[in-house]
């Protein structure tokens, strides 16, 4: 039982499988995270955002109303499932033309277009080398962009949250606030 509320609750590496997305994208949600009250201050219209690990597009579809007609979300995640469940959701809702989703690989984004503004919520803790992938954030971020980095509390605690906002800040990212969101762990970084 021990080793089941490890891996369920705490450390364990691993990627959140597609299915389990339903348990948490869902209505009940928003009374935590609220994308409009979370995201609005650092979007634009026309913005090009980027939203990795968006599982089923809790925030990718409130991104891609925020930015409008003109900005665009790259939805990029591991899990070709969670792509197709999102851009449907995204279909659904009218704002399919906004989202462009993007397949990476294990260990890299493997992304080149620069974007204003980068969402990592509750899945750095599932990436392989934190380094290497701060790193690429880095490098597609413009000097005015900015990177909200989000984890969940049951799975990073304290120390391990630190080192992972260490290594961002030795990736050139500038940490500029840590803002308050629910049951998460948070930072606000600027590209340096």
């Amino acid at each position: 039982m021990k080793n089941l509320l490890e891996k369920l609750l705490v450390r364990d590496k691993h990627v959140c499988p597609w299915w389990c997305c339903f348990t948490f994208d869902n209505f009940l949600r928003k009374l935590f995270h609220n994308p409009e009250r979370i995201l609005r201050p650092y979007i634009a219209k026309g913005s090009t955002v980027l939203d990795i690990g968006p599982g089923m597009g809790y925030f990718s579809i409130p991104l891609a109303r925020m930015v409008g007609e003109t900005g665009k979300v790259i939805a990029a995640d591991v899990q070709p499932e969670m792509l197709r469940a999102l851009w449907m959701r995204g279909k659904r809702a009218g704002v399919e033309h906004q989202i462009i989703t993007h397949l990476c690989k294990a260990d890299s984004l493997g992304l080149h277009t620069q974007v204003d503004f980068v969402l990592a919520f509750w899945m750095v803790h599932e990436v392989p080398n934190p380094f290497l992938f701060f790193k690429e954030i880095r490098s597609i971020l413009p000097l005015s962009g900015k990177f909200l980095l989000s984890e969940p509390i049951l799975h990073v605690n304290q120390a391990m949250f630190e080192k992972t906002v260490k290594t961002a800040e030795s990736c050139g990212l500038i940490l500029m606030e840590k803002p308050k969101i629910s049951l998460s762990r948070s930072a606000l970084f600027m590209a340096n």
